[in-house]
């Protein structure tokens, strides 16, 4: 996020920093952690995984609905956005 400045002025879309040790400010990102350990426990080499397999758990992690969209799919809201 080194250009964080340029993509806020390219997009338009203000890019959000969360205080140091404030986890309740990155629900979301701690929501995946969580999913992502139901597949790589803490301390997982991630290199032993081939990409099939990596792409894989990405496609189920992020191909199901979130409740937070209205439980639409982030591939699902995202054609919403660019198609307006």
């Amino acid at each position: 996020m080194a250009a964080h400045s340029s993509l806020t002025v390219a997009t338009d879309i203000p890019v959000y920093f969360c205080d140091p040790a404030s986890l309740w400010q990155r629900g979301s990102n701690e929501n995946t952690n969580g999913l992502l350990q139901q597949y790589f426990p803490k301390g997982t080499d991630l290199a032993v995984h081939g990409p099939e397999h990596l792409a894989h758990v990405a496609a189920e992690l992020y191909g199901g609905p979130r409740k937070t969209l209205g439980w639409e799919t982030l591939a699902e809201r995202l054609n919403k956005l660019i198609a307006t």
